[in-house]
C-alpha cells in the first residue's frame, strides 16, 4: 500500500536497522527529519547498528541516532517469530503509539502489519521524497543502493522506475 506523504511531518516513526543502513549508504538520513516529526530506534536496533562500527556509514548513523534510542518497557515476546531488532521495533512502535514503522524485511513487515503497524520502507521513503520534491530522480539512489550491496528486488525497482518514467536499471 502506497502511503500519501503530500503533507510533510507525519508524526513519529520507529526505524529498523535495514532502512537506516540503506539511507545512510545513499547519504539520505535527513529525509527522516523532513518527513516525520520524530524518529526513534529501539535499543536492539542500536545494538545491531553498533556491530558495524567499522562501516563507512557508522559515523553518520551514530551522530544521527545516538540521542534517539529508546528502551522498550515490556517483555519482548516476539523474538520467536522475528529477529531481535525488528521485534523490539514493533514493540516500541506499539508502546509509543507511533504513526509509522520504517522496515524493509518482507517477512517481518508482514508480521508487523498483522499487529496493525503502519509500515513504510526505504523505497517508500525515496518515492515520497521524489513526490515532495526533495529528490529529483529515483534512479541514482536505486543504483547507489545496489552498489552498496543493499538488497532490493531489481524487478520492483525497475517497475517503480518505469512508473516514474526513469527507464530501468
Amino acid at each position: 500500500m502506497q502511503k500519501n506523504f503530500s503533507n510533510i511531518k507525519q508524526g513519529l516513526v520507529i526505524a529498523d536497522t535495514g532502512p537506516i543502513i540503506s539511507l545512510a549508504a545513499i547519504k539520505k538520513l535527513e529525509l527522516l527529519d523532513t518527513m516525520f516529526d520524530e524518529v526513534f530506534i529501539s535499543k536492539a536496533v542500536w545494538d545491531e547498528l553498533n556491530e558495524n562500527k567499522n562501516s563507512i556509514e557508522f559515523d553518520i548513523i551514530e551522530k544521527y541516532f545516538k540521542t534517539k534510542v529508546r528502551k522498550i518497557n515490556s517483555i519482548n515476546n516476539l523474538t520467536f517469530i522475528m529477529d531481535y531488532g525488528e521485534s523490539e521495533s514493533v514493540i516500541l512502535y506499539r508502546e509509543l503509539n507511533a504513526h509509522f514503522l520504517l522496515i524493509d524485511d518482507k517477512k517481518d513487515r508482514k508480521i508487523a502489519e498483522n499487529f496493525q503497524a503502519e509500515c513504510i520502507g526505504t523505497i517508500g521513503i525515496l518515492i515520497a521524497a521524489k513526490k515532495t520534491g526533495q529528490i529529483k530522480k529515483l534512479k541514482p539512489y536505486f543504483v547507489k543502493l545496489l552498489k552498496n550491496k543493499r538488497y532490493y528486488s531489481k524487478s520492483l525497482l525497475n517497475r517503480i522506475l518505469a512508473d516514474n518514467h526513469e527507464g530501468s536499471l
